[in-house]
């Protein structure tokens, strides 16, 4: 019998699949969440809870990377999305 992992009592969970991005580059859902999660913030107000789920997706499939990199975008005016 193998060992299993420990661990941290949190559910393990991840990004559902979508049908509007059925391919494997999953780029196009990464950004499109990423919009949906703010564009929610903005109507619904910071911290609402409808928004938390736009948020697990993108930190589940987008690189940190890129979320820096649009939040300092976002600060800075310059983002290229429409929020």
């Amino acid at each position: 019998m193998t060992p299993q992992p420990e661990t941290s009592g949190l559910p393990m969970k991840t990004a559902p699949w979508d049908p509007r991005f059925p391919n494997q580059n999953q780029t196009k859902y990464c950004f499109q969440s990423y919009l949906d999660f703010h564009r929610c913030e903005k109507i619904k107000g910071q911290g609402d809870s409808v928004c938390q789920y736009f948020k697990d997706v993108f930190n589940d499939i987008c690189p940190n990377a890129w979320i820096e990199k649009w939040d300092n975008q976002r600060e800075a005016g310059t983002f290229p999305g429409k929020i």
